[in-house]
């Protein structure tokens, strides 16, 4: 372990919290990496700073730290005193700090029902998350106390066709064949499925409330999940039992089975999370 050794002032630790990068994948906006050191500089001070003095400590331009910092004002994410010409951390970003907490304590209220079902059947339960328009990410997962059972990290994320929960996700989407086309051309699954199949199983699951992934996915494992819903009847989240499919005899009527607990897990869950 190593300590940080702090520069004079003992504000090394406020330039180190306002660069700090998280896994970078894809184009980074420099712009918007600015923006979000700030607000964590500003958050972590705890008092009122000058713009020169955020742009020293930041080591950004300075001109480019005044423009960030009237925008982020504009959007009540910092507040501005006239007076001193400080800016300090405002009350909006409060209010999205406290509901992203109120959303994340939402998810832990749904522990126990998806823990219940997993232990019930021997299985692991998990709770997906749309992202965007191409893009699903595992927010909760529960397993039964068995000796072999599935482990899914928390923060995996897959493109949204994929698995049982996209079907789910890309039946009410609205894309045209063509885009789907295009799509589905971009996955690799574990085993052989044609794009034919593929809209067969979304329509199904339309048809029945509950979708399933028989090993494409990731071979030998079965997949069944069922929508979570918002108030305005989108398909905010599913939640999906996953086991390996050798383990379970009489599978057709199982998935049956399953597909209608999931569903009614589905409808409990949206009480829970909206």
């Amino acid at each position: 372990m190593t300590e940080d050794k702090a520069k004079p002032g003992g504000d090394r630790t406020l330039v180190d919290i306002a660069k700090k990068a998280g896994p970078g994948q894809g184009v980074i906006v420099k712009p918007v990496v600015n923006a979000i050191g700030i607000l964590r500089y500003l958050a972590h001070k705890g008092a009122p700073e000058r713009a020169a003095d955020i742009a020293r400590h930041l080591e950004i331009n300075p001109s480019t730290c005044f423009n960030i910092l009237r925008t982020l004002v504009s959007e009540d994410v910092v507040d501005f005193n006239p007076l001193s010409k400080t800016y300090s951390a405002g009350l909006g970003l409060a209010r999205l700090a406290e509901q992203l907490v109120t959303q994340g304590q939402r998810v832990q209220l749904a522990l126990p029902f998806m823990r219940e079902l997993a232990i019930e059947r021997g299985i692991t339960v998990t709770l997906w998350r749309r992202l965007g328009n191409d893009r699903i990410v595992l927010v909760s997962s529960e397993s039964s106390p068995t000796d072999l059972h599935i482990y899914m990290p928390i923060g995996q994320r897959l493109p949204i066709l994929m698995g049982a929960s996209g079907r789910l996700f890309i039946g009410q989407m609205n894309l045209s064949e063509d885009d789907l086309r295009a799509e589905f051309a971009g996955i690799r699954w574990a085993r052989p499925l044609s794009f034919e199949e593929y809209l067969e199983q979304v329509h199904l699951a339309q048809h029945c409330g509950w979708a399933v992934d028989d090993g494409y996915f990731s071979e030998g494992v079965l997949a069944i999940a069922a929508p979570v819903c918002d108030s305005a009847q989108n398909i905010a989240y599913t939640v999906s039992a996953v086991m390996i499919r050798s383990q379970h005899g009489d599978t057709e009527a199982r998935i049956r089975v399953l597909g209608e607990s999931l569903r009614e897990l589905g409808k409990r869950l949206e009480s829970v999370l909206f």
